[in-house]
């Protein structure tokens, strides 16, 4: 039996705390440089690579980044709730990338691959440009495959989610 889908968790992420700070700045100048950049400048270009990849694949720890602790947290909840195989990929820093989980998820048996964010509001460079385009190369390597972003979320719904958890802070047991 086919499984119905499988769903791929977007995620930003950031830089480890112990990752070396010079090379951390190098990282982060050779990224703003190469983002602007036309693509005729590509002096340098191998070694941004190179650090992009020390980066993303740089151990981590709770205690180094409490940020990707809580993804891998998430999916395992977003796994039970959705009753299906969720594969995390991240924008920048961090890996597994996008471009990776998405594979990974269309390699599966599922019917569909689900793409969702935690991002909810609308504006962001991830979810209306990197997650898309990630989306869009995802389908140019798997024609055929179903690819679904699940975004943006209405604005009523997320301000109702809020309002929601926002009232939990109020009740007499919140400390």
């Amino acid at each position: 039996m086919q499984k119905q889908m499988v769903i791929v968790l977007a995620m930003h992420g950031i830089p480890p705390a112990d990752f070396p700070r010079p090379e951390l700045e190098e990282f982060l100048a050779l990224h703003a440089r190469f983002k602007r950049a036309d693509k005729v400048d590509r002096q340098g270009y191998e070694h941004y690579e190179e650090l992009e990849a020390k980066l993303r694949y740089w151990p981590r720890t709770e205690e180094t980044d409490p940020y990707h602790a809580a993804a891998l947290g998430l999916v395992q909840a977003l796994s039970r709730a959705a009753g299906c195989e969720v594969f995390l990929g991240f924008d920048e820093f961090c890996a597994p990338s996008l471009d990776e989980a998405l594979d990974r998820a269309s390699a599966s048996e599922a019917h569909s691959v689900l793409v969702v964010t935690p991002a909810m509001t609308q504006g962001s460079e991830d979810s209306e440009g990197n997650i898309p385009a990630a989306i869009s190369r995802a389908r140019e390597r798997h024609p055929g495959r179903r690819i679904v972003y699940a975004w943006p979320f209405p604005v009523d719904e997320v301000a109702a989610f809020l309002a929601g958890q926002a009232v939990q802070f109020l009740t007499p047991d919140y400390t």
